[in-house]
């Protein structure tokens, strides 16, 4: 798309940036999704960085959202070395492979590197990522939490000129959410059903 704005979220967007997030990811992973509640705990969160909290808009409707949070990669020694990860990325299903998401990623990339971050981590597609200058962890020496590395794990420097072989560590925020929590936050928005589909990874 060639019309769309991008800006930083504003207060009265949260509504409607939730709301966007629980369309653009209801039924894809699982049946349902969490990812809007983790949009929502994410806002209040230390980890969490405003400065890279952006929304995507066909004239004022809001149509995409991605949102950046503190991450740190620990070295072998214990050393800590500061990057961000981002996610959720949203995109309404409506203006899905239009282009909207990688604008998103390339506009928050840029500010990213202008504030100085030195690095970008992030679980997702290795077939989308890469485009955007993303390299399997591995490349690094980077593992997750139980020391593997698997394709969906992608990193890619900014401000620094490589980045540390270590540990991914990610915010706490996007862990401990329950069933009975989504369940909970979910009754606040209009009623959906849930379905199992082929080629969901969870549930």
């Amino acid at each position: 798309m060639n019309n769309v704005l991008i800006r930083l979220e504003q207060p009265g967007d949260q509504c409607a940036v939730e709301a966007l997030t629980r369309d653009a990811f209801w039924d894809v992973y699982k049946p349902g999704c969490d990812e809007h509640l983790v949009a929502h705990r994410l806002r209040t969160h230390p980890d969490f960085i405003p400065a890279l909290d952006f929304v995507a808009l066909d004239g004022d409707k809001i149509i995409g959202n991605i949102m950046y949070s503190r991450a740190a990669i620990v070295q072998p020694d214990g050393t800590r070395f500061p990057i961000v990860i981002f996610g959720p990325l949203s995109v309404h299903p409506d203006y899905q492979r239009r282009g909207v998401g990688a604008a998103l990623v390339r506009h928050s990339l840029e500010q990213a590197k202008a504030l100085g971050v030195a690095g970008v981590a992030l679980t997702g597609s290795p077939e989308y990522y890469p485009r955007f200058g993303f390299r399997p962890g591995r490349d690094f020496g980077i593992t997750d939490a139980e020391g593997n590395s698997s394709d969906y794990l992608m990193a890619m420097p900014l401000a620094a000129d490589a980045l540390p072989a270590g540990t991914l560590t990610e915010s706490e925020v996007f862990y401990f959410i329950t069933p009975a929590d989504v369940e909970a936050f979910d009754a606040s928005f209009p009623p959906r059903e849930k379905h199992r589909l082929p080629g969901q990874l969870f549930g």
